[in-house]
């Protein structure tokens, strides 16, 4: 929670803010955390002035941090990188900048529907 990451797409917002993990299980006395697949609520803080300090919607797609693949093999990206999308889960821009993980593909077929790379 409070990290800043890079939007991936053409929606207009190009800084998101993470404002909250929702459905992020958490412990006592921890703050939330996301990964790779995991939607977030988040305030756009760089980006179109009809954009800027909006809540939005987001799915993390890249993340810097290695993480590890069932079949053992692990993943990291260059940066961390965000997907604006509605609580359905439809994508609000219409390209997507960037490779987007196979993680969040599977879980989220409108951004694979989009996407140019998956990794």
């Amino acid at each position: 929670m409070g990290s800043r990451i890079k939007c991936a797409d053409n929606s207009g917002a190009r800084i998101v803010q993470i404002v909250s993990v929702p459905r992020g299980g958490s412990t006592h006395r921890r703050s939330s955390s996301a990964g790779i697949g995991d939607m977030i609520i988040g305030s756009v803080k760089k980006g179109k002035p009809e954009m800027k300090q909006r809540l939005v919607n987001a799915v993390i797609v890249r993340q810097k941090r290695p993480f590890r693949r069932p079949d053992g093999v692990m993943v990291e990206f260059e940066d961390n990188a965000v997907v604006l999308v509605t609580p359905e889960g439809d994508v609000r821009g219409s390209r997507i900048k960037g490779p987007v993980s196979r993680e969040s593909a599977e879980r989220w077929p409108k951004i694979a529907a989009i996407a140019s790379i998956i990794v």
